[in-house]
């Protein structure tokens, strides 16, 4: 059993893969070929969004995304420290400061509560991590930013295709950042991501910083970054794009299933109680795209030994609040994280992907289930 199955995905769309690989190959422009364009204008359709600007990762989205807004040295980032190492990562390497605030219990994303508390004079933007492939608190979050004066960038790093009343992610923000890792919903066969915005200027803008500030050839009007997207990565995603759709439904439908099946053996939703085996709850207006279906458990180490030992594979996202990582214990915590910290300690996240099939689903469940009694 595979985590994440990348090899039946490709079984089923070779063909259209292959032929994309083969046209790249055959016209010989690696580095911003017509694929890239065509990507970009294909992607930005699907989000519902005036522009899409590829780069080669998510990490370099989060990081022009900033550069783009002109936030720099000084300048505080609003985000959680629920989350993987880039969010944070990125905001630090620009010389600004990441105040971390506090998450939600029920969705794992920023808590709307925390974040009025923890702006200042020198806030420039908020951060909120649409984590497990379910958006944010749009409304709240925007509300409160825009009382503010201030940016918000969505980090979809995981929640390409996830909508929210209707709006998908990625088109919820100033701008929104996405990772086309391998392993995410929509994911190419190496590193990728894309900005996403309504704002013609700050399209504009971010075209010149993946391609080194450069708004002609050899004529550098900021600095920026060698952050393009590879052609071949372009017309990968080209090929997977058009079956995303199906398999946006069919992750929704494993998780419901999985959610279905633990409730009915027991488990209570993250809405209703925290300790026990927790099951991730999605609003009626949400659609998640379940990049991890991900649990909260009681004894975690002993749940992934017997798992391991059924041969079901297992992970953490994320064991280790980022503001108890080393690489950020020089900014200073000004508000309480604990339900970061309580549920770090009992996350755990289970086989998803579009070809899971029920005999596995249903070898999960009982298992998970067995492992938590």
């Amino acid at each position: 059993m595979n985590f994440v199955d990348l090899k039946t995905q490709y079984e089923r769309l070779h063909e259209p893969i292959n032929r994309g690989i083969q046209r790249v190959l055959e016209h010989g422009q690696f580095v911003m070929g017509p694929e890239v364009l065509e990507l970009e204008q294909r992607l930005a359709d699907f989000v519902g969004v005036a522009h899409c600007v590829s780069v080669s990762s998510g990490t370099d989205a989060l990081l022009a995304a900033m550069m783009a807004l002109g936030i720099g040295p000084g300048d505080e980032v609003i985000t959680t420290p629920f989350t993987f190492v880039a969010t944070a990562e990125t905001i630090a390497l620009l010389g600004a400061v990441p105040v971390f605030v506090d998450i939600d219990p029920v969705s794992y994303n920023i808590a709307p509560g925390a974040i009025t508390a923890a702006i200042s004079e020198r806030t420039r933007a908020i951060m909120p991590v649409s984590l497990y492939g379910q958006c944010f608190a749009v409304d709240e979050v925007r509300g409160i930013a825009r009382d503010a004066g201030v940016a918000v960038i969505e980090d979809g790093a995981q929640s390409f295709g996830a909508a929210s009343r209707g709006r998908l992610s990625c088109g919820l923000s100033e701008i929104g950042c996405t990772s086309f890792f391998p392993s995410k919903p929509l994911g190419c066969y190496g590193d990728g991501g894309a900005c996403f915005t309504d704002d013609a200027e700050l399209a504009s803008v971010l075209r010149e910083i993946r391609n080194h500030g450069q708004d002609r050839r050899y004529h550098h009007a900021r600095l920026g970054l060698n952050g393009r997207l590879d052609t071949m990565q372009a017309a990968i995603l080209l090929a997977k794009l058009d079956g995303f759709g199906e398999e946006v439904e069919r992750r929704t439908a494993i998780g419901q299933r999985y959610t279905q099946g633990l409730i009915a053996g027991g488990a209570a939703s993250s809405r209703d109680a925290e300790q026990g085996l927790l099951v991730p709850f999605v609003p009626e207006d949400q659609r998640s795209v379940y990049a991890q279906y991900t649990l909260q458990v009681d004894d975690r180490d002993a749940v992934i030994e017997t798992l391991s030992a059924q041969g079901i594979p297992t992970a953490v996202h994320y064991p280790i609040p980022l503001n108890e990582q080393p690489a950020f214990a020089s900014y200073p915590v000004t508000q309480d994280l604990s339900v970061s910290r309580r549920v770090s300690r009992r996350v755990l996240s289970l086989p998803m992907h579009p070809y899971l099939g029920e005999q596995d689903q249903d070898r999960i469940i009982a298992s998970v289930l067995a492992a938590c009694r």
